[in-house]
């Protein structure tokens, strides 16, 4: 999280810098309004990792931790939701608003690492670089973990910094708490607490005794684990990734980054480079004057524990990937960005001279919020208009079939609970996703067969279907179970097709059979 460092990086005094006046508070002031405002609410619905946490966390405790066992994710943020939702009800806003307090905590915290990290000046870069990151926003507005994880990474940070500082026992317990806490909330915790235990290790072996305490400190909040090691094991055994294959170190960088900055988008992806060149800054740069950066390959003594523990939890994870054939979504890498953002904060004063500062801020703020409008405004899944469709259109007693089963939390949010959800392949609950040998049970699965179930079940009612292509392990199963039904039922016609949401599917529907 933090270590000890030489003294911070050279300033100019301020009779060498050129005042900026109440100009730039303002501005700073504006741009931290504005990011809190965005991370407080999306316009989006609820997209399947959001409806099917919030499901699983409705559930009670005993269950839910059950259920967990199905769906591969540690169980901290679940348990702190389910509480949360006891308190606040289950609305689309009150879901989120937990992240969004968690991204809201992080903002100040960070000011203080940051401060800690390089003085006043980088704390301002860091205040923009977090305020302004359509990352830390985009998971500030869902209702899943990776804010958390944000926050715990800050909190991290400063509590390895401080126990380095003087390893007391109360300092050492507040390690050990973060660092479980962080194991359960995410497993990629592990990849980046490993390798602090590394860095830690090589600070020790230099003559640091307070390292070797912290880092016993890292494996005894181990200790917070051992509950879920079981249902861990079973995960890793049964759940995985099926969704997803696993991607080259290369592609995982560039994916990283470019989301990092807000997605695809040009803009994103100039902010994904700025980010980068930032943090070489702040690994490679030596400010000489005003207007001159020397780069030394030798790199800079500050940044080298931060940059290392990227670069060891990005080395850990792609092993970890092709060993366990995990695939590798940009979220994960929510362990590092704190990380990644402190270090280029620190990048930044390489510039000394305050106008040549504020204009690089400006530019980062400008694209930041480019990719947070974005992020904002854009609709991440169909379910919340299908739903609504087959509320208005259908009635009590009418069956929904999903293929894949993936489609269904989403869509059901905003059903009534007199309409029945049918996951394929298995007819289970579309509510709830089941990943332990997804693969296989999809293979096994017959279009024809659950076609006909629906029909069933149905009986006078109509049979929705809602479906899209291109899911990994269901190859055209999903085209052959909307043909199937159509050999049942009149229509089969689609009713709303798929859009260029990031959740997409169409829906598809089949009248009341005649009486016979």
């Amino acid at each position: 999280m933090g270590f000890t460092y030489p003294a911070a990086p050279m300033q100019s005094s301020r009779a060498d810098r050129p005042s900026l006046g109440w100009l730039a508070p303002l501005a700073v002031g504006l741009v931290v309004v504005t990011g809190i405002g965005f991370r407080l609410h999306a316009r989006s619905d609820l997209w399947l990792d959001e409806a099917l946490t919030v499901n699983i966390s409705k559930l009670p405790v005993g269950q839910l931790l059950k259920q967990l066992r199905h769906d591969g994710h540690p169980p901290l943020y679940y348990l702190l939701l389910h509480g949360w939702m006891k308190v606040f009800g289950s609305g689309d806003e009150a879901v989120r608003l937990l992240s969004g307090l968690f991204g809201l905590l992080t903002i100040p915290l960070f000011w203080v690492a940051a401060r800690r990290y390089g003085g006043r000046d980088t704390a301002v870069a860091g205040l923009v670089l977090l305020s302004t990151s359509p990352f830390a926003v985009r998971y500030s507005t869902e209702a899943r973990m990776y804010s958390l994880v944000i926050l715990l990474v800050v909190a991290g940070w400063l509590a390895v910094r401080w126990a380095l500082d003087d390893p007391r026992l109360g300092r050492l317990a507040t390690v050990a708490v973060l660092s479980g806490a962080l194991a359960l909330t995410h497993y990629w915790a592990f990849y980046l607490l490993a390798a602090l235990g590394v860095v830690l290790l090589i600070q020790w072996r230099r003559g640091n005794p307070a390292a070797l305490a912290v880092a016993l400190a890292i494996v005894a909040g181990g200790v917070l684990f051992v509950p879920w090691l079981p249902s861990f094991l079973a995960q890793a055994k049964h759940t995985g990734t099926p969704w997803g294959r696993p991607v080259t170190p290369a592609t995982m960088l560039a994916v990283t980054f470019s989301d990092f900055g807000g997605g695809a988008k040009g803009e994103a992806q100039m902010l994904g480079v700025l980010l980068v060149l930032l943090l070489l800054f702040g690994v490679l740069g030596r400010a000489l004057d005003r207007f001159r950066v020397e780069l030394d390959l030798r790199t800079h003594p500050h940044a080298r524990a931060e940059v290392l523990l990227v670069i060891g939890t990005f080395a850990l994870a792609c092993l970890a990937s092709y060993a366990s054939q995990a695939a590798f979504a940009s979220r994960y890498t929510a362990v590092v960005l704190p990380l990644v953002l402190l270090v280029a904060a620190f990048g930044v004063t390489m510039l000394m001279d305050p106008r040549l500062r504020a204009a690089l801020l400006v530019v980062v703020a400008v694209l930041g919020l480019i990719g947070t409008v974005r992020g904002w405004h854009e609709q991440r899944t169909q379910g919340g208009q299908i739903g609504r469709y087959i509320t208005v259109n259908g009635k009590p007693g009418d069956v929904i079939g999903f293929c894949p089963d993936q489609l269904g939390p989403s869509t059901l949010r905003y059903v009534p609970a007199d309409r029945q959800g049918l996951a394929f392949p298995k007819a289970t609950d579309a509510h709830l996703v089941d990943w332990v040998d997804y693969a296989k049970r999809n293979e096994a699965g017959d279009p024809k067969a659950f076609a006909a179930l629906l029909d069933k079940d149905a009986g006078q009612h109509t049979v929705w279907i809602v479906w899209a292509p291109g899911y990994r392990t269901l190859d055209i199963k999903c085209e052959l179970l909307a043909d199937a039904e159509k050999q049942l039922r009149p229509g089969g016609t689609p009713v709303v097709v798929q859009a260029a949401t990031f959740e997409h599917a169409w829906l598809y529907q089949y009248g009341p059979v005649p009486p016979r």
